[in-house]
């Protein structure tokens, strides 16, 4: 096992190791045929558009040669009809770069929609199958700014960006090689800065590097800081905590300004410094160029193409800078992006089905130990039998490990020792989504999602007809007060139902348990938060929905549980009494020493 976990994090090692770029050309793969298109079509275009001054230095010719110009030479001795076939030549030049212009945006904009779609969706159903010690380590907001931020960061660069290298490249390649074919005297002149600016572009390139790792960083904190504040409002106006808020906000976004600002001051210096060095090769070419054609020895026409052609290499080059901004901008978003896909999956589906029909709901815990990470042991070699169809409940202090058996019943956790099975299988052996829809939870933190009741009643069971919904709210005693509110079913609860009161979220909810019609129920401190009348209102249902069902009780209020077939007390991971009601009352032990205290008796 220690070897194989050794293999594994050496090849996340040289996974994280490996080039931005060259991990997005892994993962898009599949779109290799339309990269490689769209890259054609840029070099068309540039081609296309570096054509006209080569047609002008033949006008030139033409207007000081007459007769002996290179068109004169191909047979064409009158000079309106060379004119004529540089006008032809002219439109489909001007034609043909206009094409494949309109070719490659489509292309490039396009893809960029496919690749930011796909990662977007690909980043979400992995984050979405990550155990919950994952999201418990890392912020809210530094996820939403992967998955936000990060994903259009790169779709901006494969919109413009890619394309713009891709050009930029392509222009080198034509202008120095027409240089060296046209002038090879003076081209090494023109040329000489050439290797000066590759060398400090990817120079730049690597001290942008980590100055934009900074600024994604910083994203993610103030991303984070956002949504707990506004998922935290109630809390920070009761408080009277804006002024500290903002204050904590200003300081978070403050450092964000000072990273960019680092990465600004580097970047903002890159163009000058490429203007500086293309002057050398510009004003060589004019004054040693200039003098070659006053003695003969270039032709007015080829020094009017190569001065044309250095000032086509010029404009591109000074917008090297904000390329490679966007450039460096994107492979930090990228690796941040695919980080996150390479993040292994810990807990994994078994191979066995397990149909919801069949499923009888004895649930077996067997020698389990299982630990937090870097924290003391929760649940320590803990044994239990719940027997298919019965009611027991689980009662302790808080931090006694009841509600992790919950979560490592669902396979939220993975036990460390021992097994848990249900129908005398081991869960691990199970289809994950077989076990899970084999139970129903109903929580103490309810949690409902921005949209009608109706919604909120059918979710997970998503093709449930009205009727079923209206039966299932009638049993969990919610109908009445919902088709008082506004319109009914169709209310809106808004985001995690702060649109309705406790009581009525907890029913909301007993109503989904219901309407999933699990064959094990999970009460975890489901009366817990809610008023007499409401706890009574819920346990009516309770009554109703745990007949014949295997049912697990977490609670704090004992008189909810009283009439459980089983009680289980719980303290420090371990099972320390079991009984009825009654027969715990008699041992006179924990059990009874809390209820004395709930009833009022001590």
């Amino acid at each position: 096992m220690a070897t194989v976990l050794k293999s594994h994090r050496a090849s996340r090692r040289r996974k994280h190791s490996t080039h931005p770029l060259q991990r997005l050309f892994d993962y898009g793969h599949r779109y290799r045929k339309q990269v490689w298109l769209a890259t054609t079509y840029s070099i068309l275009n540039k081609f296309f558009d570096l054509a006209p001054p080569g047609l002008i230095g033949v006008a030139v010719d033409v207007v000081v040669k007459q007769q002996d110009s290179i068109i004169a030479q191909l047979g064409v001795r009158d000079v309106f009809g060379q004119f004529l076939i540089i006008s032809f030549l002219t439109v489909i030049i001007w034609v043909l770069e206009s094409v494949f212009e309109y070719a490659y945006a489509r292309l490039w904009r396009n893809l960029a929609q496919k690749i930011q779609h796909d990662l977007r969706l690909d980043a979400y159903k992995h984050l979405q199958e990550l155990e919950l010690a994952y999201f418990e380590e890392r912020s809210t907001g530094g996820l939403m700014s992967v998955l936000s931020d990060d994903i259009n960061q790169l779709e901006r660069f494969l919109d413009v960006g890619a394309n713009d290298i891709i050009q930029v490249a392509t222009t080198v390649l034509i202008i120095g090689g027409a240089f060296f074919i046209l002038a090879p005297s003076v081209a090494w002149m023109a040329l000489s800065p050439m290797p000066f600016i590759l060398w400090g572009s990817f120079a730049y390139q690597r001290l942008l590097a980590p100055r934009y790792a900074d600024v994604r960083e910083k994203v993610g904190f103030i991303n984070s800081r956002l949504v707990n504040n506004i998922s935290g409002i109630t809390t920070i106006k009761s408080f009277t905590a804006e002024v500290y808020e903002a204050y904590r906000l200003e300081v978070d976004s403050e450092a964000y300004r000072r990273s960019n600002a680092k990465a600004i001051a580097l970047s903002a210096a890159f163009v000058p410094l490429i203007r500086m060095l293309i002057l050398v090769g510009f004003t060589a070419l004019l004054l040693y160029g200039g003098m070659a054609a006053v003695s003969g020895k270039m032709s007015v026409g080829t020094y009017s193409v190569l001065v044309f052609l250095i000032q086509r290499l010029l404009w591109p080059l000074t917008r090297l800078g904000e390329t490679f901004d966007q450039y460096q901008r994107a492979m930090a978003s990228t690796n941040r992006i695919m980080n996150l896909l390479d993040t292994p999956i810990a807990i994994h589906t078994g191979n066995m089905a397990l149909p919801v029909e069949e499923v009888r709901g004895e649930v077996q815990f067997n020698n389990v130990y299982f630990a937090y990470k870097d924290r003391f042991p929760v649940i320590k070699n803990l044994s239990l039998k719940i027997p298919a169809g019965k009611t027991i409940a689980i009662v302790g202090s808080t931090g006694s490990g009841k509600s992790t058996l919950v979560k490592l019943l669902l396979r939220l956790y993975e036990v460390q020792t021992g097994s848990i099975t249900v129908d005398g299988i081991d869960l691990q052996s199970l289809n994950l989504r077989d076990l899970r829809r084999c139970i129903g939870l109903v929580s103490q933190d309810v949690f409902l999602f921005h949209g009608t009741v109706a919604e909120n009643i059918a979710y997970g069971s998503f093709d449930a007809t009205e009727q079923e919904i209206i039966t299932a709210a009638k049993i969990a005693e919610a109908h009445e007060f919902i088709i008082n509110l506004p319109e009914g079913y169709e209310t809106i609860v808004g985001e995690r139902g702060q649109k309705l009161s406790g009581g009525q979220r907890q029913r909301i909810a007993i109503a989904r348990a219901v309407l999933k019609n699990p064959p094990i129920l999970i009460l975890d401190e489901a009366t817990s938060a809610v008023d007499n009348e409401t706890e009574a209102a819920i346990q009516r249902s309770l009554e109703r929905i745990t007949v014949d069902r295997t049912t697990i009780a977490i609670a704090h209020r004992l008189s909810t549980i009283r009439n459980a077939d089983c009680i289980y007390v719980m303290e420090h991971g371990k099972l320390v009494e079991s009984g009825t009601h009654e027969e715990l009352l008699e041992k006179d032990r924990i059990y009874s020493s809390l209820w004395r205290v709930q009833s009022g008796l001590k």
